[in-house]
């Protein structure tokens, strides 16, 4: 079902992309969430490929042509919701979890959440499967591994 989702709307862009897999998916959100508020910045575009890399054990370059990747499905995406569907039906509640982290980790870079920002990681929270208390706790682990950091 998601493969012919995915397929129509890839055949209205030119194009070539990929079939999207937990992987992609995630930097498709990950990458949704810090455009969600109209200023993609330098800070967020490299924390997205920092992430690619740790939990997809990428080099550098790799990361950075994942990210460019997830960029146009992100442009020529379907809702959240899907490519967060498509984490919940292929990865475990580790794997889940961990995107929640990731997500979180973007929301926050540039400071305060924003609206936009929030809607998207709530809408792709639901869609994996997360409660409300699981995003909370990943929200507090990220904020407090920033105060370390600090």
């Amino acid at each position: 079902m998601l493969s012919k989702l995915f397929a129509a709307f890839r055949a209205n862009n030119a194009e070539d992309l990929p079939d999207p897999d937990a992987e992609l998916a995630l930097g498709a959100l990950l990458v949704r969430v810090a455009m969600s508020d109209q200023n993609y910045q330098v800070e967020e575009i490299s924390l997205i490929d920092r992430i690619l890399t740790r939990l997809f054990q990428h080099n550098a370059i790799e990361a950075a042509k994942i990210r460019a990747t997830c960029e146009k499905l992100h442009a020529a995406a379907p809702e959240t919701d899907t490519f967060a569907k498509l984490i919940r039906e292929t990865t475990g509640l580790e794997e889940r979890l961990a995107a929640l982290d990731a997500l979180w980790e973007v929301v926050l870079a540039d400071g305060d959440p924003k609206e936009d920002e929030l809607r998207v990681l709530e809408s792709a929270r639901k869609a994996m499967g997360l409660s409300f208390l699981e995003s909370k706790a990943a929200r507090e682990k990220v904020e407090q591994a920033h105060r370390a950091i600090s």
